[in-house]
């Protein structure tokens, strides 16, 4: 018994642990965050504004199928759309960071990452039915919010096909000569 005890706690000692700066990396491969481009941080995060915009957007159908417009925001009845929309913020957060990291050296393509950001971010919000919103207005609203992400997604892709910005390069201008040095020089 003490034996095995003994044998339990040095296969312990012998597994590395992650550091936690290493636990909060981004790592490649999250088939429910982005289900169909987990390969990089740039392409998860352009999968997953999409499909997790898609998951709020269904769990909210059902509440609007199971309570219509006008109730599905009454009491506890909007809960599940609410939790889902808090729980894609949180998830979607590394692969975001992880863009943002790959874009380094393309100001435009940040720009871009981050405007996409922020409409993701009021797109999820504004999954709520508005009162007094006709049932169709409220659809096309929500299916347009697809046609502003795709193109918002181009434009990060676009972004891309340029070079680098030429300071991410390390081709920073020169800092001007201390006074010393210059006198120095003459």
């Amino acid at each position: 018994m003490l034996f095995r005890l003994l044998v339990l706690f040095a296969a312990a000692l012998c597994v590395p642990f992650a550091s936690p700066a290493q636990a909060q990396q981004f790592q490649p491969g999250s088939t429910y965050i982005c289900p169909n481009n987990p390969d990089t941080g740039l392409d998860c995060y352009l999968d997953a504004v999409v499909h997790l915009y898609t998951m709020c957007r269904h769990v909210k159908s059902i509440e609007i199928i199971e309570f219509g417009h006008a109730k599905a925001q009454e009491g506890v009845n909007g809960a599940k759309s609410e939790y889902c929309v808090d729980k894609q913020k949180i998830n979607i957060t590394r692969p975001y960071q992880a863009a943002l990291r790959e874009a380094t050296g393309w100001r435009e393509a940040v720009d871009s990452l981050r405007t996409l950001q922020q409409f993701w971010l009021e797109s999820m919000a504004n999954l709520k039915w508005r009162a007094g919103e006709p049932g169709d207005l409220y659809e096309d609203r929500v299916i347009h919010a697809y046609d502003e992400l795709g193109f918002k997604i181009d434009a990060v892709r676009v972004s891309f096909s340029t070079p680098p910005d030429a300071a991410a390069k390390g081709a920073a201008p020169k800092a001007k000569p201390k006074a010393a040095d210059a006198a120095k020089g003459k």
